[in-house]
């Protein structure tokens, strides 16, 4: 089988929910399925485990054209005004987080 087989997404979701169903091992579904390559399953079960099974009906070979305005691979994670709100939220939590742990030890320290 060569390297740029193409599978279908249903195919992709079979193989991995007869892992998951079945409790068949990688080696298993490869012999099973005919596909050539561990990393194969582990890139779909990620996929579906992190994206869900719509995921793999994506095609993500390829570079993708900035003229056809559709972008292959992985989506991108978050943006970086996202990312540092989030950062900021974050920081400000655990600062809440800590004042509230003081305030109440000040408050168990005066009922004793």
């Amino acid at each position: 089988m060569s390297k740029s087989k193409k599978y279908t997404g249903d195919f992709k979701i079979k193989v991995i929910e007869s892992i998951k169903n079945e409790n068949l091992s990688y080696t298993e579904a490869l012999k099973r399925f005919d596909i050539p390559s561990h990393s194969t399953i582990l890139r779909w079960e990620r996929i579906y485990l992190e994206e869900g099974k719509e995921a793999l009906f994506e095609e993500r070979r390829g570079r993708s054209k900035p003229s056809d305005g559709v972008r292959k691979g992985r989506p991108k994670k978050l943006s970086e005004e996202i990312e540092h709100d989030l950062i900021k939220e974050n920081q400000r939590l655990r600062m809440e987080n800590e004042y509230l742990k003081k305030l109440d030890a000040l408050i168990r320290s005066r009922e004793e």
